[in-house]
C-alpha cells in the first residue's frame, strides 16, 4: 500500500472507530508501517471521526518525526509493537466501551467461550497500569507484545494490531464484540467453556490454516501446557480480579443490561 492509500484507509478506519463509539473526542490512535523505517500516524488532538488526509503524522521507527504533523502521544506504544514484532503492519488504540470495561475491572479476556475468537485472535491479557504516552506504559506491555494480537491496559484502553490496518482494526472489532458477549453471559448466569479437546482442535485449524501461527499457542491460556510456553510469561493476568470472579446486585446488573442495549 502506498502512503496515499494508507492515509485514506486510515482516515476510513478513524471514522469507523468513531461512529462504533470506540473513542470519542480525540481519544485513540492508528497507525500504519509504509516501510522498514517508516510509519505513518494519527495526528494528536483531533478526533477520529473528523481526521484528513493532509493530518497524518510520520515517524521512523526510533520515534523521530519525518514530517511537520504532530504525532500522537501514544506513538511509543505504536512502536514497541512495530519493533517487536516484524510482521506486523498497523496498529489501533481505542478506549472501546466492554473492552475497556474488562481493562478497568482489571480482568483479562481469556476464557475460550467463543470458537471463532479462538481462531482468529486468541486470548487478550490484561497489562500492568502505565501512565499514557511514557515508558512505562511500554514497560508494561513488552512481555505480551510478541505473543499476542491485541491487548487490554489496565484503566486505560485496549489495543489491536495485524498485518494491514484491516487486519488491525477487524481484531479490534473482534476484541469489543467478545467482551461485550462476556459481560451478557455474565448477567445470564456465565458463559460455559469450551473443553480442552475441542480448544486443542481449534488450535490446531489455525495453524493449518494460517490464521496465528505456533508461537501464538501461549494464546491457550494454559490449555496447550506441551507447547511450552505459558499464556502469562511469569506474570498472572488475572492479577487483579479475584480469581477471574465478579459479582453484581440486582442494580448493577439492571443498570449493565440497559447500558449493553444502548449500546448495541
Amino acid at each position: 500500500m502506498n502512503e496515499s492509500e494508507a492515509r485514506k484507509l486510515i482516515v476510513e478506519i478513524g471514522k469507523l472507530m468513531y461512529d462504533k463509539g470506540y473513542v470519542t473526542s480525540s481519544d485513540g490512535n492508528i497507525s500504519c508501517r509504509l516501510s522498514e523505517n517508516v510509519i505513518l500516524a494519527t495526528p494528536t488532538q483531533v478526533s477520529k471521526g473528523r481526521m484528513t488526509e493532509d493530518m497524518m503524522a510520520l515517524v521512523d521507527l526510533q520515534g523521530n518525526a519525518l514530517n511537520d504533523r504532530r504525532m500522537s502521544s501514544e506513538i511509543k506504544m505504536h512502536l514497541l509493537v512495530y519493533n517487536m514484532r516484524s510482521d506486523v503492519g498497523a496498529v489501533c488504540h481505542a478506549h472501546t466501551p466492554h473492552g475497556t470495561a474488562f481493562a478497568a475491572a482489571g480482568l483479562a479476556i481469556d476464557q475460550p467461550i467463543l470458537s471463532e475468537v479462538i481462531l482468529t485472535l486468541g486470548c487478550v491479557p490484561l497489562t500492568a497500569y502505565g501512565t499514557p504516552s511514557t515508558t512505562e506504559l511500554t514497560d508494561a506491555l513488552k512481555p505480551y507484545v510478541e505473543h499476542h494480537n491485541a491487548l487490554l491496559l489496565e484503566n486505560h484502553g485496549v489495543v489491536a494490531y495485524g498485518n494491514d490496518l484491516w487486519q488491525a482494526f477487524d481484531r479490534l472489532e473482534t476484541l469489543e464484540h467478545t467482551a461485550k458477549i462476556a459481560i451478557l453471559a455474565k448477567t445470564l448466569g456465565g458463559a460455559n467453556n469450551l473443553p480442552p479437546d475441542a480448544i486443542k482442535k481449534l488450535v490446531n485449524i489455525r495453524e493449518k490454516g494460517g490464521y496465528l501461527p505456533e508461537k501464538a499457542r501461549c494464546q491457550s491460556c494454559g490449555y496447550l501446557e506441551d507447547a511450552g510456553i505459558s499464556c502469562d510469561s511469569g506474570i498472572n493476568v488475572n492479577a487483579h480480579s479475584d480469581n477471574g470472579k465478579i459479582s453484581l446486585s440486582r442494580a448493577e446488573l439492571i443498570e449493565l443490561l440497559a447500558q449493553a442495549a444502548n449500546v448495541g
